[in-house]
């Protein structure tokens, strides 16, 4: 589904991400694991468009990607929930999810959204910016899934959520890969969060991957190591 080859990024003269290279299969939960400033949050932004690509490729079914803007991959098919959510606080739950439309959102698709968090129903006339943090984390989920991706990409949605509402999510993306048959790549540094929602996990260490392993073989205690480092 998404092949990403000899990547390299960065800020003006220096580079974050080195040479990566990796695939994401269809239907297939990709955790990115890796501590604070290790390149996590630079390399999904190079993923989306946000942050050029100083060289290499970002392939969407053997589409380049890495010449379009970031509205253009989003009409390619990637969509992108970022770190600290970025919901519109002053607009309403319904509103936030209407800005992730390409065009008018099909009745099935609202039931869909409800269906996977029901509480968006219960709010959808509450402002954005009075919901939990849980709950716009749900929220810009709902708003990056109308869009109809085929990758969905979730920079650390754990973050400053209590731990009830991460096992929501964890469930709520594993319905999602269910339903919608797409990929997913969720950066982390919550292990128990990756072990229970992914197939396959990454390590990145100063903009390199150090260590991958499938989830049927993958050791909680060496991934823990690896991020206390």
């Amino acid at each position: 589904m998404l092949a990403i080859d000899n990547l390299n990024v960065g800020y003006g003269q220096s580079r974050v991400i080195h040479d990566l290279s990796f695939k994401v299969a269809n239907e297939e939960i990709l955790a990115i694991m890796g501590r604070n400033g290790m390149g996590k949050t630079t390399l999904l932004k190079s993923l989306i468009g946000i942050l050029p690509s100083k060289s290499g490729s970002i392939k969407l079914e053997d589409r380049e990607m890495t010449g379009l803007s970031p509205h253009e991959r989003v009409r390619e098919g990637i969509s992108y929930v970022p770190q600290g959510r970025m919901i519109f606080p002053t607009l309403t739950v319904w509103e936030n999810i209407l800005t992730g439309a390409r065009g008018s959102i099909a009745d099935g698709v609202w039931d869909e959204i409800y269906a996977l968090f029901p509480i968006l129903k219960d709010m959808r006339h509450r402002k954005g910016g009075n919901l939990s943090g849980g709950q716009q984390q749900q929220l810009a989920i709902a708003r990056a899934l109308v869009s109809d991706p085929k990758v969905l990409v979730l920079d650390e949605p754990t973050e400053g959520i209590q731990p009830s509402i991460i096992k929501d999510i964890a469930r709520a993306l594993k319905q999602i890969r269910r339903m919608r048959k797409l990929a997913i790549i969720v950066s982390e540094q919550v292990v128990s969060f990756m072990m229970d929602v992914c197939d396959r996990a990454l390590v990145i260490e100063r903009g390199r991957f150090v260590h991958e392993d499938l989830r049927s073989s993958l050791d909680a205690d060496k991934f823990k190591a690896l991020l206390s480092v």
